[in-house]
């Protein structure tokens, strides 16, 4: 059972816990090194994600694995089943990039604090067939015709511009948004 301090915290028994106290530094003693120091780092998206990425940017669909066992279709892939632990090296699928919209939020400011004229709506999309999905901009579509449940289609950049990365996919937009292809 804690007790009740003066400065409205509780006591935790340990000094550093305390709530209300504050210790300062002596920094006419503190230590500096000036001078650079290298780092190096390469990050990568993973054998699963590197697989997914290169599917889409080679094919336009999305690389998923699935689980037999759980009955679980990963996206993004994994490979090995988070319930009971299967190796799914070797259980890869591939699905369209559509499905529905799962949530949505109206974004009013871009990342420095200015206003976007007009608003973009970002959403999470749960794409078909997989029991996971993708968060993207939504496309094609007045803001007061965005629905949860609606149903959305990824639109991707045309072929000769995709790099195996997260912007290959521009957004998603309403089905009926879409041009429609021609049939040969």
């Amino acid at each position: 059972m804690e007790a009740p301090s003066e400065a409205g915290g509780g006591d935790y028994g340990h000094s550093l816990l305390c709530a209300g106290e504050e210790t300062r530094m002596n920094l006419t003693h503190a230590r500096v090194w000036r001078g650079t120091m290298p780092v190096q780092y390469l990050y990568t998206a993973g054998v699963a994600g590197e697989r997914f990425f290169q599917t889409l940017r080679s094919r336009g669909v999305l690389a998923v694995t699935r689980c037999a066992e759980c009955q679980v279709t990963y996206l993004p892939p994994r490979l090995y089943c988070e319930r009971c632990f299967a190796d799914l090296s070797q259980a890869w699928a591939e699905v369209a990039p559509g499905g529905r919209v799962h949530t949505y939020t109206v974004v009013c400011e871009d990342q420095d604090g200015h206003p976007l004229d007009p608003p973009q709506v970002v959403a999470f999309v749960r794409i078909d067939g997989t029991d996971g999905g993708l968060i993207g901009r939504l496309l094609r579509v007045r803001l007061q015709d965005v629905r949860v449940e609606m149903p959305v289609d990824a639109v991707l950049a045309p072929p000769r511009r995709r790099r195996g990365r997260m912007d290959d996919i521009v957004g998603f937009a309403p089905r009926r948004a879409l041009p429609r292809r021609r049939t040969p």
